[in-house]
C-alpha cells in the first residue's frame, strides 16, 4: 500500500466521482482507477460501489477513509517536521472558518503567505461542528470554530475571545427598544437561525433548552446575510452573536441584549489536533494572533 494510493482513494471519496478527483489529483482517470483498483485487490474488498450516476464508499471504504487520511495527516506532518529542523516552512496548511467569527482571515493568511511563500494555504469554510471534526479526522491543521459544547475526541480548543448573544428583529417588533430580554421571554416567536452544525444555532439551542422554553426555527440559513435580510423583511426573529447585529447591513433593525439562562457568551476559540505541538506551520499562523 503506497500513500500515492490512499491520495487517489481520498480524492475519489471526497469528490464522489472518478472524473473530478483525476482533475483534482492532476492524473488521468484510466490511471487514477488502476490504483484504486490495485487498492481493493490488496485489501481484499471493494472500496466503492459505481453506478453510471454516481460512486458511493462501501463500509470498508468508509473504515479506510477515516484511517487514510490519518494516515496521509501523519506523514505530511513528518515531512514538514524535517523541513523545519532545516529552516524551512514548506508543504500545506489547512485553515477552516465559520462565518463572521471575529477574525480577519483574509489579512492574517496573506500576512502568513508573503512570509512563507512555499507554504500551499487551503481554506474551508463550514459549521464549528463539522470543522472541528475535521481537525480530528486529519482534514485541517488549524480551524476557527465556536463550539458551546466539549470539542471531539483529538481536538484541544484555544480560546480568543467571547461576545454576547443579542436579539435582532425589527424595530415593530414587540420587544424592540427593550432594555434586555430573557430567553424565556422568547418563546413563541418565529425564528431564522443558522443551520444545526453552526456555533451560534447550538448555542441558542443550548440556551432555550435550559430555561425549559421551546421555539420555532421556520427558516433555516447557511449566511449571515441571509439571516438579516429574512429578520429585515419581518419573517423572524434571530439570536445572533453581537458582531453580527454591528453589520452594517443590520443597521436599520433593533438589537436587543439577552439575559438568563447563564448568560452564555458565544466563544471564538482555535481548534488544533490534540497532540503535543501543532504542525509547524500551524505553530507559525497561530504566533501572528499573538502580535
Amino acid at each position: 500500500m503506497e500513500l500515492r494510493q490512499l491520495e487517489y482513494f481520498v480524492a475519489v471519496a471526497e469528490e464522489r466521482h472518478f472524473t473530478r478527483a483525476a482533475q483534482r489529483m492532476l492524473v488521468s482517470q484510466s490511471g487514477l482507477s488502476a490504483s484504486v483498483r490495485a487498492l481493493e485487490r490488496e485489501l481484499g474488498s471493494p472500496l466503492f460501489v459505481r453506478t453510471t450516476r454516481s460512486v458511493e464508499l462501501t463500509g470498508a471504504g468508509r473504515a479506510l477513509l477515516v484511517e487514510a487520511t490519518r494516515t496521509l495527516a501523519g506523514a505530511r506532518a513528518a515531512r514538514e517536521a524535517v523541513a523545519a529542523v532545516q529552516g524551512l516552512l514548506r508543504g500545506t496548511l489547512a485553515v477552516g472558518i465559520e462565518q463572521c467569527v471575529t477574525i480577519d482571515i483574509g489579512a492574517l493568511l496573506a500576512r502568513f503567505r508573503a512570509r512563507h511563500p512555499n507554504v500551499e494555504v487551503r481554506l474551508r469554510q463550514a459549521g464549528s461542528a463539522v470543522l472541528a471534526q475535521d481537525i480530528a479526522d486529519g482534514r485541517l491543521d488549524v480551524a476557527f470554530v465556536t463550539l458551546p459544547g466539549p470539542p471531539p475526541d483529538g481536538v484541544r480548543l484555544l480560546p480568543l475571545t467571547t461576545e454576547p448573544m443579542v436579539l435582532l428583529c425589527d424595530p415593530g417588533h414587540r420587544l424592540a427598544g427593550e432594555p434586555q430580554v430573557t430567553w424565556a421571554e422568547l418563546e413563541g416567536e418565529t425564528f431564522v437561525d443558522f443551520h444545526g452544525d453552526w456555533g451560534a444555532r447550538q448555542l441558542t439551542d443550548h440556551a432555550f433548552a435550559a430555561c425549559g422554553a421551546t421555539r420555532q426555527v421556520a427558516l433555516e440559513v447557511y449566511d449571515v446575510h441571509t439571516l438579516i435580510d429574512l429578520v429585515r423583511c419581518g419573517l423572524g426573529i434571530a439570536v445572533v452573536p453581537r458582531p453580527i447585529a454591528r453589520k452594517e447591513s443590520a443597521a436599520s433593525l433593533c438589537a436587543v441584549p439577552m439575559t438568563g439562562a447563564g448568560d452564555r457568551g458565544w466563544a471564538v476559540s482555535v481548534a488544533v489536533p490534540d497532540t503535543d505541538r501543532p504542525s509547524p506551520a500551524a505553530q507559525e499562523l497561530l504566533a501572528y494572533l499573538d502580535r
